[in-house]
């Protein structure tokens, strides 16, 4: 089953693609056909609709054909789908939200097939690998199907086999799409036409990182090192000695739907605190750790017994840089500053903007869209709302979602919603904004503390109900401790770093020739509650004795000689 020259194909390679599909030009017109029939019914639809003045009464029933035309042309077109619904930039939101019921469901391959691909891979029967195997799969994909099996040595696995014959179903049908972006981008507006092949190739280097299965084995270990202190999120072990490019063994989560909500209540599984874990595990992978798991559906999430929340399917992942990151957080302290302009700003570095735009016609829309989420609306405040109504400035200005960006809103979205069919009443920002906010009150870097003067100050000017909403927000979830937030505070304060800080404050106590008392009594009637006398001192002698070590250690380099320093070095003395 491998004799296809393109079985061989490591990554997403359009030039090897392009070189042996224009050979075989019999290829190309019989698929082009099969494509262009199914679509042509949906195209003369919309077309039809358009020159009846039908086009708002259909536009549901086109959307449904457009998802069941994805469907029927196979795999790739069900990825493409899945793809486009995340693209608001590209996908009009009728179309979107049909889109993203597609299903990834297709019938079954034969077990010899599938058992013949791993004698091919692994040089192995399943009566050499397991003591008991399904006799089905349990689950069929477009790019694989699924079995339960037991090892020998006891553990139970799921054995994942990917589709025969699937890279060359996919490289054509990328030629071909990627043939068609090229010649119907002059043709379209310019945010649907603009780098349409790079969204291609885009796509293209995706969807082979998620058949190659071995990629998808370091993934997932790279997700269990990133969460090894954090023992509320599972993530299952793979079997190396059973796994290759086109087969994956790994560890079997024994666990429950998180849609099931009564019967993970009759097991004694709290709904909402999964609901939590799943929130706050995803802003750790973007905000903490960068790497994240971009498709969280309710297929590849579970509760366990233990009230864990297990992921599983790591084909689809994608990292974040430290510049990125680092962008986002500021783009999220300029919403929270609701300074709209600087956001613009961080949305051309972010790529949703071209270089050069001028981001001033852009400023009130953002103001549009965004400005409830931090007033009197915000318990209203969703991630999909703000997403549906940004599909609809997509059209109006030049914004463009990048393809990075794409994984993230599709990652969220579907962790929103996901929330929402287990808590109606779910408000994302209930754990979203308690999570961000410590981030920067707790943040140890430089670069969290310089965030944090952004909050802090408006126009040189020290915000005391910026501090106090800090606070408030922090509290909101109750493992939040003040104490070791205040120790980093005074140790910044008392540190060089901390000289503006220092002469900000003091003005700030004495403005207007007086000294402010107010907002600090409104300061102490919000923290007194979390603090003892005992801890205050204990802190504060710890914070003393931390801050006289280094400020010795520091006083010791400058007055000793460089040649000490280099002996003390010498002897191993750090």
């Amino acid at each position: 089953m491998n004799s296809h020259p393109l079985s061989e194909l490591a990554r997403y390679d359009r030039e090897a693609i392009a070189r042996y599909y224009w050979r075989r030009p019999w290829q190309i017109l019989g698929r082009s056909l099969e494509v262009s029939f199914m679509l042509l019914r949906l195209v003369l639809g919309v077309v039809f609709d358009g020159w009846f003045d039908r086009t708002e009464k259909n536009i549901k029933k086109r959307a449904v054909q457009a998802r069941e035309a994805l469907t029927n042309l196979g795999p790739t077109f069900i990825k493409v789908g899945q793809a486009l619904s995340t693209r608001p930039d590209l996908i009009r939101q009728d179309y979107l939200d049909e889109l993203i019921a597609l299903q990834d469901r297709l019938p079954a391959f034969p077990n010899k097939i599938a058992f013949q691909i791993l004698e091919e891979d692994l040089d192995l029967t399943p009566g050499d690998m397991f003591a008991e195997i399904s006799p089905e799969p349990i689950a069929a994909a477009s790019l694989a199907q699924v079995y339960r099996a037991r090892l020998y040595s006891g553990e139970e696995v799921a054995l994942k086999v990917q589709r025969p014959n699937l890279i060359p179903t996919l490289t054509l049908d990328l030629f071909l799409i990627r043939l068609g972006a090229g010649l119907l981008s002059p043709y379209l507006p310019l945010n649907l036409g603009h780098d349409l092949q790079l969204v291609v190739d885009e796509f293209g280097a995706k969807l082979f990182e998620e058949i190659d299965y071995e990629n998808e084995g370091r993934n997932a270990e790279q997700f269990a090192e990133n969460f090894r202190d954090t023992p509320r999120v599972k993530v299952p072990s793979i079997y190396w000695r059973y796994t290759s490019r086109r087969i994956l063994t790994l560890e079997w989560i024994q666990g429950y739907k998180l849609t099931e909500i009564e019967r993970l209540q009759s097991v004694g599984i709290d709904p909402n605190e999964i609901v939590e874990i799943g929130v706050t595990s995803g802003l750790q992978q973007l905000f903490e750790f960068g790497f994240f798991h971009a498709d969280p559906h309710p297929g590849n999430l579970f509760a366990t017994a233990e009230g864990r929340m297990a992921y599983i399917d790591f084909g689809m992942m994608d990292q974040l840089d430290e510049k990125t990151k680092e962008t986002l957080v500021d783009a999220l302290v300029h919403l929270v500053n609701k300074d709209y302009s600087r956001l613009a700003e961080e949305f051309v570095r972010l790529g949703f903007l071209a270089e050069g735009t001028d981001i001033q016609p852009i400023v009130p829309a953002l103001e549009d869209v965004l400005g409830d989420m931090l007033g009197k609306k915000v318990g209203d405040f969703n991630i999909k709302t703000v997403t549906d109504r940004f599909s609809e400035l997509m059209f109006d200005y030049p914004f463009r979602v990048p393809a990075k960006f794409a994984l993230i809103i599709r990652s969220v979205v579907t962790q929103e919603g996901l929330a929402l069919s287990i808590d109606p009443n779910f408000k994302i920002v209930d754990i979203g904004y308690p999570y961000i906010a410590q981030r920067l009150l707790t943040g140890e870097s430089p670069q969290l503390r310089r965030r944090l003067l952004d909050v802090l100050f408006k126009d040189g000017k020290f915000q005391w109900d910026r501090l106090e909403n800090l606070l408030q927000i922090a509290q909101i979830d109750d493992s939040f401790d003040l104490l070791p937030t205040a120790r980093l505070g005074l140790q910044y304060l008392l540190s060089e770093e901390g000289t503006f800080l220092r002469e900000q404050l003091l003005l700030a106590l004495t403005e207007d020739d007086r000294l402010q008392t107010e907002p600090v009594q409104r300061l102490w009637d919000l923290v007194k509650s979390d603090i003892t006398t005992d801890r205050i001192w204990d802190e504060a002698v710890s914070t003393i004795v931390d801050f006289s070590a280094k400020r010795a250690t520091s006083l010791a380099a400058s007055w000793l000689p460089d040649a000490a320093i280099s002996a003390f070095s010498g002897n191993g003395i750090r």
